[in-house]
């Protein structure tokens, strides 16, 4: 039977005798999915604020859903629940959607407030998010990394004390200004995409809800070996 990554944790607790192999052999289960962006008007559909598209489309994906304000986890929240998802995640009896709406810089707080709140080991998050490094229209879903520069992984590792947690990136292109390359970069990030590459955008979110979707069914790294590497091409 599967365990979900809290279940994992406490195993080795109990069973020195575990290797690391042994345990990293575990299926990884998400407990709590969060995709970063800023909130506001002023913001929506940004390259920034691909992670709150992508939690959108999720939540839709399952009926009976919502998102709602909760001030508690300082962000817009829900709970999955589902005979989609694994028998695992069923006996959990949720998984758990957030929108921060800490602004981006400051994201690690709203994670942290969920985690210690549901009692749910850093192991157990699937954070959403945009990566420049990364072409439009192309996913890469990885078990664990560093912040590569993006400021809301910063705070997420910082607040968690781990960087060791999967992460689902959504390709936004890199900006093509040589000059003034911070400036360059804010503006890319907080600018929206020009009509070809949104095409491009509205057709890979539902791939990461997918991708998503197999990850709290059958764990990360099925997902990984199905949707790495894929990318949509108009």
């Amino acid at each position: 039977m599967a365990r979900t990554a809290s279940e994992n944790q406490s195993a080795a607790s109990k069973s020195p005798d575990h290797s690391t192999s042994e345990l990293t052999s575990e299926i990884v289960l998400p407990r709590l999915i969060v995709g970063l962006g800023n909130p506001g008007a002023k913001y929506e559909r940004t390259r920034h604020n691909i992670g709150f598209e992508v939690i959108e489309a999720l939540a839709k994906s399952y009926p009976g859903v919502s998102l709602v304000e909760n001030k508690r986890f300082q962000g817009v929240a829900g709970e999955l629940r589902s005979t989609r998802m694994s028998e695992a995640s069923l006996q959990d009896n949720r998984v758990v959607l957030l929108k921060p709406t800490t602004y981006m810089n400051k994201s690690g707080q709203a994670v942290r407030a969920v985690l210690d709140w549901y009692k749910l080991a850093p192991e157990s998050i699937l954070v959403v998010y945009d990566d420049m490094d990364l072409p439009t229209g192309k996913l890469r879903l990885r078990l664990s990394g560093g912040a590569g520069g993006h400021n809301g992984m910063k705070s997420i590792i910082a607040h968690v004390g781990t960087k060791e947690f999967p992460r689902l990136r959504v390709g936004i292109g890199s900006t093509e200004k040589g000059e003034e390359r911070d400036q360059a970069v804010v503006s890319h990030v907080l600018g929206r995409f020009a009509p070809e590459d949104r095409k491009i955008v509205d057709a890979v979110i539902p791939m990461a809800v997918d991708a998503i979707d197999l990850s709290l069914r059958k764990g990360v790294e099925r997902s990984m070996n199905l949707y790495n590497g894929r990318a949509v091409e108009l």
